[in-house]
């Protein structure tokens, strides 16, 4: 494996053996293709703010047929991006594909400073590491609500199997539009990221919980309403048939104070529905870059629940919100909503990530200090 520091290192996100794409030492990336038929390639990026910069750019041709481009110094963490050959999008052959978009995408993992292998690691928190690790089981369910069979992923905490007499919290996790079910485990890293903090003491051995979003129709198009359609219908199913399927499961303490609910994006949003109207069943609350309330909307939105300040900070332990500094409007989103909670002195929390965007990076990071405040007496 060629390690030389002007030339890179393969990503760790590649498919076993591919030396493309390459991270080199100033987080540049370089991307390969052998397409010899092709009259123009170009690498695009997924979404707005991508953190791989702004594209698509135009890869290069040789005489043998062999395409590449190296773009600026990216963002560390990991970015969907894909390839336009002749104008028709394809994924990349030497990555790893990831659910996103609606659709598998091909992503690279860009590491933190210190992160690559040529240098000594400095930024690991997602990282698997040296620590009693849990495991991610896949818990299937039949769901009244939707008339189906479903499957959920479960984390569950280093010792859950030997600690027999043992009951745990509940963290339900939910994933953003276009994702589904596996993204916080193998985007998000979710995993790793509770068994080390579970190990240096930081958080409390939990049980997390990542089901699909979307608990209608698939004929529903993405659009105007549709965010509030997904948080109502995945709030019902929630409710009626998930956390009783993972309570008669799994050995959880099935009570309000030991139930959190987060989510990404649009697993913020529907966290803050299914959290805020149903106080009796959440008492911890968790939105990352999902939190898009005006201040005008207080006194009415979630039922009502923020009309008496005194009456939520008497049943909600924790009231989380965070976003990226680069992810502007939904920066400004919590910014404008923080001071309107604080206006009206409801309780609540924020965390900023520096420098990144609508992507896992901000999440991972904001996942790694929102777990920490959970399930403490």
């Amino acid at each position: 494996m060629n390690t030389n520091p002007d030339q890179g290192t393969p990503a760790a996100s590649n498919v076993r053996g591919a030396e493309y794409p390459r991270i080199h030492a100033d987080l540049r990336v370089t991307f390969r293709l052998e397409a010899p038929g092709a009259q123009s390639v170009q690498v695009q990026p997924g979404g707005d703010g991508n953190g791989l910069g702004n594209g698509p750019f135009a890869m290069q041709r040789d005489s043998a047929g062999v395409w590449t481009v190296t773009t600026p110094p990216a963002v560390p963490g990991f970015h969907y991006y894909w390839l336009l050959v002749d104008g028709v999008a394809v994924n990349d052959p030497s990555s790893q594909t990831y659910f996103g978009y609606g659709r598998p995408t091909s992503g690279v993992e860009v590491p933190e400073e210190g992160g690559v292998e040529i240098l000594e690691p400095s930024v690991d928190f997602y990282e698997p590491q040296d620590v009693p690790h849990g495991e991610v089981r896949i818990h299937w369910y039949r769901a009244g609500t939707t008339g189906e069979w479903r499957s959920a992923y479960v984390y569950t905490p280093p010792g859950y199997d030997t600690a027999a007499a043992t009951r745990y919290p509940v963290l339900y996790l939910q994933h953003g539009a276009g994702e589904d079910e596996t993204g916080w485990t193998k985007q998000g890293r979710a995993n790793f990221i509770l068994d080390n903090l579970i190990a240096a003491g930081e958080a409390v051995p939990m049980i997390v919980v990542m089901e699909c979003g979307y608990a209608m129709p698939a004929s529903v198009p993405f659009g105007p309403g549709f965010l509030q359609q997904a948080s109502q219908s995945f709030g019902s199913l929630l409710i009626q048939d998930l956390i009783p399927a993972v309570d008669a499961a799994y050995r959880t303490i099935a009570d309000r104070e030991h139930r959190a609910i987060a989510g990404l994006s649009m697993g913020g949003f529907q966290a803050l529905h299914a959290g805020l109207t149903h106080l009796d069943i959440f008492a911890w609350i968790g939105a990352f870059s999902g939190a898009r309330l005006e201040a005008s909307e207080l006194d009415t939105a979630y039922d009502g629940v923020f009309s008496d300040p005194a009456i939520f900070n008497r049943q909600v332990r924790l009231l989380w919100l965070s976003a990226g500094t680069t992810e502007e409007r939904f920066y400004q989103g919590i910014q404008s909503l923080h001071a309107a909670l604080e206006q009206k002195k409801i309780a609540h929390e924020i965390y900023v990530s520096e420098g990144t965007s609508h992507e896992w990076q901000t999440w991972r990071r904001s996942l790694h200090a929102f777990a920490p405040r959970l399930f403490w007496r």
